[in-house]
């Protein structure tokens, strides 16, 4: 009486593993650079609105530019591998003339696409594309040492979110992106509470759209301390949000 039963199981676990195989099999994830498009003359033009805080920490405020990040040439890292140059340009307004700004790197790797800013290497997108899947983007900067002055961003989880989802920015209207939350950290108590000596906040998010790149960043990292027998509280920090005006 047990081996037809024994059969069966044999059976069903066959199938179910078989199952399991089918759909995994039946995946495919899209090409990093669909979302991230990499070609010499390519260029993408932002606002970009910059939060300062001014008055020795006092009180923060919003400066806004228009700049454009222009992918001027394929060059190699320092490790030899395929890469391009981006360079940014920056203007106040658009009857101002552009100006040279920055500097970036970007990497495609076989299943990363990795961005150099100010020496910091992010890993901005990664295989596979599908909803839910994390990794470490902050994984290769140097956020642990005594001399890190970046230690914020340790330990950030990027995930991938409403993948394939159409938006519309501004006037721009785009098929499919994606969105990458990176953090949404608040740590210690509301400034605005009496007595508080310490908060700090940490966010990032960005969104691809195919065939375009980068079409929306926000950033903000920022800290609070309280006021101190002679010294009034303060914050320390910044932030910056890209938002897509035009492409190409």
């Amino acid at each position: 009486m047990q081996k037809p039963y024994c059969l069966l199981l044999i059976v069903c676990t066959t199938i179910a593993f078989n199952s399991c195989k089918k759909q995994t099999d039946n995946f495919s994830s899209p090409a990093l650079t669909s979302y991230y498009p990499l070609q010499v003359g390519k260029y993408i033009t932002y606002q970009l609105d910059s939060t300062v805080f001014i008055n020795f920490g006092q009180r923060d405020t919003i400066i806004s530019y228009q700049v454009q990040d222009i992918i001027d040439a394929e060059i190699t890292d320092n490790l030899g591998r395929p890469a391009f140059r981006v360079i940014r340009y920056i203007r106040k307004n658009s009857t101002d003339s552009w100006t040279p700004n920055n500097t970036f790197m970007v990497v495609p790797t076989d299943n990363s696409v990795e961005f150099i800013e100010n020496n910091l290497r992010f890993q901005k997108l990664k295989l596979p594309v599908k909803d839910g899947f994390s990794w470490k983007g902050n994984s290769f900067i140097d956020t642990y040492s005594l001399n890190s002055e970046v230690k914020y961003l340790d330990d950030w989880d990027y995930t991938y979110d409403s993948v394939n989802v159409p938006l519309t920015i501004g006037t721009q209207n785009f098929d499919s992106t994606l969105k990458v939350s990176q953090r949404d950290e608040f740590l210690g108590q509301d400034p605005g509470e009496p007595g508080t000596q310490y908060a700090e906040k940490n966010y990032g998010v960005e969104k691809y759209a195919t065939n375009v790149g980068l079409v929306y960043k926000e950033f903000i990292h920022w800290e609070y301390q309280g006021a101190q027998p002679g010294k009034p509280a303060y914050y320390l920090g910044y932030g910056i949000k890209l938002t897509i005006i035009d492409h190409n």
